[in-house]
C-alpha cells in the first residue's frame, strides 16, 4: 500500500494561524460596519483589523514560498477526478483570497478621503498607504474599493465552507484521513510521515524583507524632512532660552480619554523687560515634525495632511505681544497675560497666553500655558468635524529657563 504523507509542521502552523486570523478578521469586520461612527472602542477595532490583515498578507507570502519549495502531499488516490479538480480550485481560490482580501483592505484605507486615519501595526509600526492610488480617493472610488473588499469577505466564507465541507466528507464519510494530514501533531495522532523539508529562510525571509521595505518608507520620508529651525529675531532680543529646555507639551481628549504629546524641537526669540511689559514680545518657532504623542497612532495622525501636514508645513509660529501683569501667585511670583497669535498650516488664530515669570539676576524661569481650538486651526476637520472623537480644546504648556543676553 502506498504510504500517505502529511503536511510539514511549518505548513500546518501557517495553515491554522492564517485560517483563524481570516475568520476573526471577517467577524470583526462585520462588527465594525455595524457600529456607529465614533462608538467607544471602534478605533481600536479598526487598528487591530488592519494590523492582523497585514499580518495575514505577509504570512501568505511565506506560505506560498514554502509551498513552492515543499509541495504538499498528493490527494488520496480514491478521490474522483472531478473531486480533485474541485479541491485544487478551492485551494487556488483560497490562496488568491489570502492575498486579495488584505490587499483590498490596504487599498481601502489608502483611498480614504474623509475619515483618514494612519495605519500603525499593533500600535508599534507605521504602515504607509499604497502609493499612486490618489485617483481613487473620492466617494466613488473609495466606495467601489469598499464593496470589493466586502464581496471578497463573502466569497471567502463560501470557499471556506466548501473547503471544510470537502475535508470533513473525505475524512468522515470516505475514511481517507485527509484531516489528519493537516492537524497539529497533538491533534492528529495518526498523521503519516513527513517528507524532509527546507526553505524556511527563503519563505520567512521573503515576508520579512517585504515588511522591512514597506515599513521603512515612512522612516525614509521622515528623514528627508525639514532642516534646523531658523529663528525669527525680534528687535531688542535680550533673553536666550537654555539649550536643555523642556519640550513644549500639549494635551486634549480623545475617545473620552486624555492624550498627551510634546514638541521636542523649538526655538524662541524673546525681548522682555519687567519694567516695560507692554512693549515686550516674543517669537516662538515650533518644529512640527518633532511631535511625539502618547501613542504612535496619534503621532502619525498629527503629522498627516489632515492635521499638521508637517511634510508641507514643517513649522508653526507663535507671536506673543502686549504683556500685562495679572497678579501675583501664591509663592510670590508675578503672573502675566499676553496676546498670542498662532500660525499653523496657513491658519492663524488669536488666543491668550498666561505665564508665571521669576527673574533672578540674569536668569528667568518661565511656566505658562495657552489654549487653542483645533477647529479654528482646521485640524482633523474632515474626519471629525463635530468633535465626536477628538475634543476641540487643546491645552499647550511650557516650562523653561532663559539667560539674559543684553540690556
Amino acid at each position: 500500500m502506498k504510504e500517505t504523507y502529511s503536511y510539514t509542521s511549518v505548513a500546518v502552523a501557517l495553515h491554522w494561524i492564517i485560517a483563524f486570523s481570516i475568520v476573526g478578521l471577517i467577524l470583526v469586520g462585520w462588527q465594525m460596519t455595524d457600529m456607529e461612527l465614533g462608538a467607544p472602542g471602534q478605533e481600536q477595532l479598526y487598528q487591530m483589523h488592519k494590523s492582523f490583515g497585514i499580518t495575514v498578507l505577509l504570512l501568505t507570502v511565506a506560505r506560498i514560498v514554502w509551498r513552492i519549495l515543499n509541495p504538499p502531499p498528493p490527494l488520496p488516490e480514491g478521490m474522483k477526478a472531478w473531486e480533485k479538480t474541485l479541491a485544487h480550485g478551492a485551494h487556488v481560490g483560497l490562496y488568491g483570497l489570502m492575498l486579495a482580501m488584505p490587499l483590498s483592505g490596504w487599498l481601502y484605507v489608502s483611498t480614504a478621503y474623509e475619515f483618514d486615519v494612519p495605519t500603525v501595526l499593533f500600535g508599534l509600526v507605521s504602515w504607509p498607504d499604497i502609493p499612486g492610488v490618489g485617483f481613487l480617493a473620492n466617494e466613488m472610488g473609495h466606495t467601489a474599493v469598499e464593496n470589493v473588499h466586502g464581496a471578497l469577505a463573502w466569497l471567502a466564507v463560501g470557499l471556506i465552507a466548501l473547503h471544510v465541507g470537502g475535508a470533513v466528507k473525505h475524512d468522515l464519510m470516505d475514511g481517507e484521513g485527509v484531516l489528519n494530514r493537516i492537524l497539529p501533531g497533538w491533534l492528529g495522532p495518526t498523521r503519516g510521515p513527513v517528507k524532509p523539508a527546507s526553505g524556511s529562510v527563503a519563505a520567512f525571509g521573503s515576508a520579512v524583507a517585504i515588511f522591512a521595505v514597506i515599513a521603512g518608507l515612512p522612516v525614509l520620508a521622515q528623514g528627508s524632512g525639514a532642516g534646523p529651525l531658523e529663528v525669527s529675531t525680534v528687535a531688542a532680543e535680550n533673553w536666550q532660552v537654555d539649550d536643555e529646555a523642556d519640550p513644549i507639551r500639549f494635551k486634549g481628549i480623545h475617545d473620552g480619554n486624555e492624550y498627551t504629546g510634546e514638541f521636542a524641537d523649538w526655538t524662541a526669540s524673546i525681548a522682555f523687560d519687567p519694567d516695560a511689559v507692554s512693549e515686550s514680545r516674543a517669537t516662538i518657532t515650533v518644529d512640527l515634525t518633532s511631535v511625539v504623542a502618547s501613542k504612535k497612532l496619534y503621532t502619525d495622525s498629527l503629522k498627516a495632511p489632515e492635521w499638521f501636514n508637517s511634510a508641507t508645513f514643517p513649522t508653526a509660529t507663535v507671536e506673543v505681544r502686549a504683556f500685562r501683569i495679572e497678579g501675583v501667585s501664591a509663592d510670590g511670583q508675578t503672573l502675566y497675560e499676553a496676546d498670542a497669535t498662532l500660525t499653523l498650516k496657513d491658519q492663524t488664530v488669536d488666543t491668550f497666553l498666561y505665564a508665571e515669570i521669576e527673574i533672578d539676576g540674569d536668569t528667568a524661569s518661565v511656566i505658562g500655558e495657552a489654549d487653542f481650538s483645533r477647529s479654528a486651526l482646521d485640524l482633523g476637520m474632515s474626519s471629525d468635524p463635530n468633535a465626536d472623537w477628538v475634543a476641540d480644546p487643546v491645552s499647550v504648556s511650557f516650562d523653561f529657563t532663559a539667560s539674559r543676553t543684553g540690556d
